[in-house]
């Protein structure tokens, strides 16, 4: 496939450029979004050793900047609420639960696999889960946070019919991040799909508005709206290459950023 056109929309800020070396966090708090597909190897299920070994290593690297970090995992490779409702037997709303505690799963996983190589993590739940997380209280989760630890927040909104890209939008509201990450399988967001379409053009920037007057299916409207809303910026980027979650921390410009204006 040849390489994509980058499509620049006037107007915008440019992204902020790291310090020398790339070594100091450009943002006091991110949150990061990783889809459960991340988890596992392409087109398959569970919880790959390897992929979970290579996302704890990213994040790790990104907190040992200094940034207080953050993440919402997805529950995708252990199952698909959405999916499952479309069957028939099972309503949306318990399969929508259901796929809450899949992302418990992930976020578990991720928590033992960053402590295992020294980086400190709690997991909060949307959801009352105190056998094996913490139930999710701003204040306890920002308390974590500035203690230097990585919190994972798990079962969404605590809500079915949200996605988990709205449970990203809405936490990041919450603990008052200065930017939202979006992990992907590609290096952006594309005027179609790039893996179907060798003529996929990238935006290196948008804006919200723009991002939703084109449909630009990267997260959900609901999501978009309230990230507009605060002002939250949002940065999609291709989190399998390694030290892009820290080149986007320290400022770098990778994947596409979307703001408000």
């Amino acid at each position: 496939m040849p390489p994509a056109r980058s499509v620049q929309s006037p107007g915008l800020t440019p992204v902020p450029s790291a310090d020398a070396g790339g070594r100091k966090p450009c943002y006091h708090r991110v949150l990061l979004k990783i889809s459960g597909e991340a988890f596992c190897k392409p087109k398959s299920f569970g919880i790959d050793s390897e992929e979970l070994q290579l996302i704890a290593r990213e994040i790790a690297a990104a907190a040992k900047l200094g940034s207080q970090l953050a993440v919402v995992v997805g529950g995708g490779n252990i199952i698909r609420g959405a999916a499952l409702s479309e069957q028939g037997t099972i309503t949306q709303a318990t399969a929508d639960y259901m796929g809450m505690l899949g992302t418990a799963v992930n976020g578990l996983a991720l928590k033992e696999a960053l402590e295992h190589i020294g980086t400190p993590a709690r997991v909060l739940s949307a959801l009352n889960l105190t056998s094996v997380a913490e139930l999710f209280i701003r204040g306890r989760a920002i308390r974590h946070l500035e203690k230097g630890r990585v919190v994972i927040f798990v079962a969404g909104t605590g809500n079915p019919f949200f996605t988990t890209d709205t449970a990203a939008a809405l936490r990041a509201a919450e603990i008052g991040a200065d930017i939202l990450l979006k992990a992907t399988k590609v290096d952006g967001i594309y005027d179609k799909d790039p893996v179907k379409h060798a003529d996929a053009s990238k935006y290196d920037q948008l804006t919200y508005r723009q991002a939703l007057q084109r449909e630009l299916k990267v997260m959900d409207g609901t999501a978009f709206a309230m990230l507009m809303e605060r002002r939250i910026p949002l940065v999609v980027f291709n989190m399998k290459r390694a030290g892009h979650i820290a080149a986007v921390v320290s400022g770098q410009a990778h994947g596409t950023r979307v703001t408000a204006e």
